[in-house]
C-alpha cells in the first residue's frame, strides 16, 4: 500500500451559528477565494469588521493594510489565511472564485438566513437617508443590497418575498456595474428588524448607528 498524504487540518469549524453565517456574508460580499484551492482574502475599509469576521470565525490572524490600485490608493485593511476544508465547504455551498458577477443562490440555512444578510449588508449594502422636498415633513430611508450578480439579488430578493412579504424593487447603479434592491420606509423597517433582532448580533457598529439615528426621527427603534 502506498503512502497517503496527512489530512487536510482545518482552522475553521464548520458549524453552523449566527456568527458562522454572518462571516459567511463578509466573504459573499467582501471576501475573495484564490483559484489554488486553499486561500482566502478578506478585505474592508474597516478594521471592525475583519475583527468581528476573524472573531466569528475563531481565527486569530494578523491583520495586514494594503492600498487599491497603484501608489497613493486608498489603503484598506485585509487578512488572508488558508483552509482547505473551508475552502470546500465555500464550493459546496455555491461560492467560488472569481465569484463577483457569477454568484448566484447559496445554501444556508433557513434560521441563519438574516445573520446571514446581515453580513452581505456590512459587506457591500447601504442604508440612507433624506427629507423628501415634494412633501411637507416626508422623511425617506433605504435599505440597499448589492451585486454585481443579477442572480444572486434576484435569490435574496425572493427569499425576503417568502419570508416577509416584501418586494423592494431592482436597479442599476449609474456605471451599470452593480444591481442594487432597495426597501424603503417600512419594508426597509421589516428587514431591518430581522436581521438586528437579537441583542448578541455581531454587526458593523457605524452601520448600525447610522440606521438608529434615522429610525429615530420617525419614533422608530430596533
Amino acid at each position: 500500500m502506498g503512502l497517503r498524504g496527512a489530512k487536510p487540518q482545518g482552522k475553521v469549524r464548520l458549524r453552523w451559528s449566527p456568527e458562522f453565517a454572518y462571516a459567511i456574508g463578509l466573504l459573499a460580499t467582501d471576501g475573495s477565494l484564490s483559484k489554488d484551492g486553499r486561500h482566502f482574502d478578506f478585505t474592508s475599509k474597516d478594521r471592525e469588521q475583519l475583527e468581528n469576521f476573524l472573531r466569528c470565525l475563531g481565527l486569530k490572524n494578523k491583520i495586514g493594510t494594503k492600498r487599491s490600485g497603484y501608489g497613493k490608493g486608498k489603503l484598506y485593511t485585509h487578512i488572508q489565511f488558508g483552509d482547505v476544508l473551508f475552502y470546500r465547504f465555500l464550493l459546496n455551498i455555491g461560492l467560488t472564485p472569481a465569484k463577483s458577477k457569477t454568484i448566484g443562490e447559496l445554501r444556508i440555512p433557513e434560521k441563519y438566513f438574516f445573520d446571514f444578510l446581515r453580513g452581505a449588508f456590512d459587506g457591500d449594502g447601504t442604508f440612507y437617508s433624506y427629507w423628501d422636498p415634494r412633501w411637507k415633513s416626508s422623511f425617506m430611508f433605504y435599505t440597499v443590497f448589492c451585486s454585481a450578480s443579477k442572480r444572486h439579488i434576484d435569490w435574496i430578493r425572493n427569499k425576503l418575498v417568502q419570508k416577509l412579504h416584501i418586494w423592494g424593487h431592482i436597479n442599476r447603479d449609474q456605471k451599470k456595474t452593480v444591481y442594487q434592491l432597495k426597501y424603503a420606509k417600512g419594508e426597509s423597517l421589516k428587514v431591518l428588524k430581522k436581521m438586528y433582532c437579537g441583542r448578541k448580533n455581531i454587526y458593523l457598529t457605524r452601520k448600525r448607528l447610522k440606521i438608529g439615528k434615522a429610525l429615530a426621527i420617525v419614533g422608530k427603534e430596533l
